[in-house]
């Protein structure tokens, strides 16, 4: 079928890929809008695995500091070159990672970066929990192995829901990202400061303020 220029043109606004893969997703669509979208997004995420090896050592180290600098959050994030590393939507990025740290205190970047003595301990744990709720014993190793991934989700940033979309977890935005910047990010280290952390104080919900000011923007 022919494509029309303004169906290509409404497309690339819409998903900001090339005029040309856009024209290409529309004929294997048929014209079809949402299913383009679909092509070029599942290609993007393609692409976004091959940079996954290229070396990023450019980037930015991102700050945030929450309300009246009761909490701080310093991140960084590393991209392959320093262009990429002015580009808004990178800044944007980095800026949300850090906002998601401060709310969600995470402990590890990724999975991979969890010692292997904690994994263990945990699963000790969940183990002995599993017994006493009177689970049976040949089921409990894969009990413990599904409650295990809550664990991650709490504690390492890239497995945890993402705040300003819950659907998605942090991996799945950084994909989006290196899909739509073109070149590899990794959120490569991160530290977390609290204002009297280990001195008695009042409970704050710093997860419940953080959305808040996500909110207000």
């Amino acid at each position: 079928m022919t494509i029309s220029a303004g169906l290509v043109k409404e497309l690339r606004e819409i998903t900001g890929a090339g005029m040309m893969d856009c024209k290409k997703a529309l004929v294997e669509s048929n014209g079809d809008m949402e299913k383009a979208k679909k092509i070029l997004r599942e290609k993007g995420l393609a692409a976004a695995a091959k940079k996954a090896g290229r070396i990023a050592s450019e980037g930015v180290v991102e700050a945030y500091i929450h309300g009246d600098g009761r909490i701080g959050v310093l991140v960084e994030i590393n991209t392959e070159t320093d262009f990429a590393a002015k580009n808004e939507e990178f800044r944007a990025f980095a800026k949300d990672i850090a906002m998601q740290i401060a709310a969600s205190r995470p402990q590890y970047v990724r999975m991979e970066d969890v010692p292997e003595s904690v994994i263990e301990q945990e699963k000790a744990i969940l183990r002995v929990q599993a017994l006493k709720e009177g689970k049976p014993e040949k089921v409990v190793d894969k009990i413990v192995e599904g409650r295990i991934s809550k664990f991650y989700k709490d504690f390492c940033l890239l497995e945890q829901p993402f705040i300003k979309d819950p659907e998605k977890a942090v991996k799945d935005i950084l994909t989006e990202k290196v899909a739509s910047i073109g070149e590899n990010i990794q959120i490569r280290r991160f530290a977390c400061f609290e204002r009297g952390e280990g001195l008695q104080k009042k409970e704050e919900n710093f997860a419940e303020e953080v959305q808040k000011q996500i909110n207000k923007e």
